[in-house]
């Protein structure tokens, strides 16, 4: 597991997310839980003020981060603040944690790319937040829509990568 990277994001509720990037090539393992926010510890009914993100475990020989953020940036809405379809609160934020000032250089170059490419009515309104600690969520959380296939989800891929056009792959 060494060779393995690690990357947090949030776009909206967890399950959806994580069920789209588990089957990304070069994604190892994903797992839903709780950043950014007030208390330690937190659970799905008491998690002021952090983000349903996710960590994505993968190998940087099969896929990159700038690949990650690409796709995140096709399968959720960021230019709604706090929102990702019927929810609504800062936990459903559009978040990049950023582990290192490479990660956060690269974040700014894909969003960038993004919002150049005028796919979305808007701007991005994705925040940059330094890593600090990922919360595991619950274990009913974990691979929700796997155990609940008609379970609810906002997430699905909108366009293809903004990433080939810009001659950024």
């Amino acid at each position: 597991m060494d060779k393995y990277k690690k990357a947090y994001i949030a776009g909206g509720c967890f399950w959806g997310m994580e069920d789209l990037f588990r089957v990304r090539p070069g994604v190892k393992d994903t797992e839903v839980g709780y950043l950014g926010g007030e208390n330690e510890n937190p659970t799905y009914r008491n998690h002021p003020g952090h983000a349903e993100g996710i960590e994505i475990t993968y190998d940087p020989n099969e896929t990159s981060f700038r690949e990650i953020l690409d796709y995140f940036f096709r399968i959720h809405n960021p230019t709604t603040l706090d929102q990702q379809g019927n929810d609504r609160g800062s936990s459903y934020r559009s978040t990049i944690f950023f582990q290192n000032e490479e990660e956060k250089k690269e974040s700014e170059t894909v969003i960038q790319i993004v919002n150049d490419s005028g796919r979305w009515k808007g701007d991005a309104v994705t925040t940059l937040e330094p890593f600090t600690v990922f919360w595991p969520a619950e274990p009913e959380h974990q691979d929700y829509l796997v155990k609940h296939p008609n379970g609810y989800t906002c997430h699905f891929e909108r366009f293809g990568t903004f990433l080939k056009e810009q001659g950024q792959a």
